[in-house]
C-alpha cells in the first residue's frame, strides 16, 4: 500500500514515460529485423533484400502522405470547425497562456460539434498545431478543468507526439507489410523444390511469425500509444502546476461520456479520452491516470 501514496514528481513521470515508449518501439524494431532475418533463411537473401526495400519505401509513402495532412484530415473527419476568437474568448486566453508557460506557438483553434467532454491535438510540428475540443467540453468543464485538459492537449505538441507516432505507425506498417509479402510469395514458390531441401522449417517458422508479428506490434504500438498519454498527463502538471484541474476533469469524463459514433476509429487515438467504451486500448484507463495525478 505505501506505493499507492507515494508522492511521483511530474519530471520522473515524463523521463519514466519517454524512456518506457523508447524501449517498445526498439521492440518493434527487432520484431521486424528477427521476420525479415527468417525470411532471409527461408528464401535468397537476394530476393529478402528487394522485399525488404520495396516494403520500407511503401510504408513511409503512405504514412508520409498522411502525416503531412494529419490535422486537415482529422478536423474533417470529425465535422470540427475553426473557433471564432470574438465567440470563444476563455477558451483563446487559456491555450495563449498555455502556450506562453511551455514557449510553444499559438496552435490554431477548432470546436468539435458534440456534448462529450473530448479534446484533441495533432499537426506534424508546434508551428503546424491544431488543438480541438468539443462543445461538450467548453460546455461542461470550469475554467481550471478546461485549463487541465488543454494543457494536456498542448504537451502532446510540446512533446512531438504526432512526430513519434508517425515513426511507430511506419514501423508497424513495415512488419504488417512484410508479413502479407512473404505469405503471398509461398504461393508463387509452392512448386520450387527448394523447399525439401531443409528449408521448409524456416518457411514454417516464417509462416508463424509472419502471422503473429503483426498483431504483436500492434499490440506494442498500443503501449507506446497509452505510455504517451501518461507522459501529457505530467506535462499537463507541469505547465498549469494544478492537477486537479486534469484529475476532476477526468473525473467528470468518467462519469458522463458516452460512446461518441461521430469519431472514426482512425483518428480515436488522438483523443484526451477513448470516445469507443470497451474500443480498443489506446488509453489508459481513467482510474488509473487519475491515481497517478494525484500522487503528483
Amino acid at each position: 500500500m505505501a506505493n499507492k501514496y507515494q508522492r511521483v514528481d511530474f519530471r520522473d513521470q515524463i523521463a519514466k514515460n519517454k524512456l518506457s515508449s523508447f524501449f517498445l518501439i526498439i521492440i518493434i524494431f527487432i520484431v521486424f529485423v528477427l521476420l525479415g532475418y527468417v525470411i532471409s533463411l527461408a528464401f535468397d537473401p537476394g530476393y529478402f533484400f528487394i522485399i525488404m526495400i520495396f516494403t520500407i519505401i511503401i510504408s513511409i509513402a503512405y504514412i508520409l502522405i498522411s502525416y503531412y495532412n494529419s490535422a486537415n484530415i482529422a478536423v474533417a473527419s470529425v465535422g470540427a470547425k475553426e473557433a471564432p476568437r470574438e465567440q470563444y474568448k476563455e477558451y483563446y486566453n487559456l491555450v495563449e497562456g498555455l502556450a506562453i508557460a511551455s514557449g510553444l506557438p499559438m496552435p490554431k483553434l477548432y470546436v468539435m460539434p458534440s456534448m462529450n467532454i473530448n479534446a484533441f491535438a495533432t499537426g506534424r510540428n508546434p508551428k503546424n498545431a491544431i488543438i480541438c475540443v468539443t462543445e461538450g467540453a467548453l460546455e461542461k468543464l470550469d475554467k481550471r478543468e478546461l485549463e487541465g485538459v488543454l494543457a494536456h492537449e498542448l504537451s502532446h505538441v510540446a512533446n512531438y507526439d504526432m512526430r513519434y507516432m508517425t515513426l511507430v505507425a511506419v514501423m508497424v506498417g513495415m512488419v504488417a507489410i512484410l508479413s502479407q509479402l512473404f505469405l503471398r510469395s509461398l504461393w508463387l514458390r509452392s512448386g520450387n523444390d527448394r523447399e525439401g531441401r531443409g528449408d521448409a522449417i524456416f518457411i514454417l517458422i516464417g509462416i508463424v511469425l509472419a502471422i503473429l508479428a503483426p498483431v504483436a506490434v500492434q499490440l506494442v504500438q498500443l503501449a507506446i500509444s497509452r505510455r504517451r498519454e501518461y507522459a501529457a498527463d505530467a506535462s499537463a502538471v507541469k505547465f498549469t502546476r494544478y492537477p486537479p484541474g486534469l484529475i476532476n476533469a477526468l473525473k467528470k469524463i468518467g462519469k458522463e461520456n458516452q460512446p461518441e459514433k461521430k469519431v472514426p476509429k482512425a483518428v480515436s487515438h488522438l483523443f484526451f479520452s477513448n470516445p469507443f467504451k470497451g474500443w480498443g486500448s489506446t488509453h489508459p484507463p481513467i482510474e488509473k491516470r487519475i491515481e497517478i495525478l494525484e500522487r503528483m
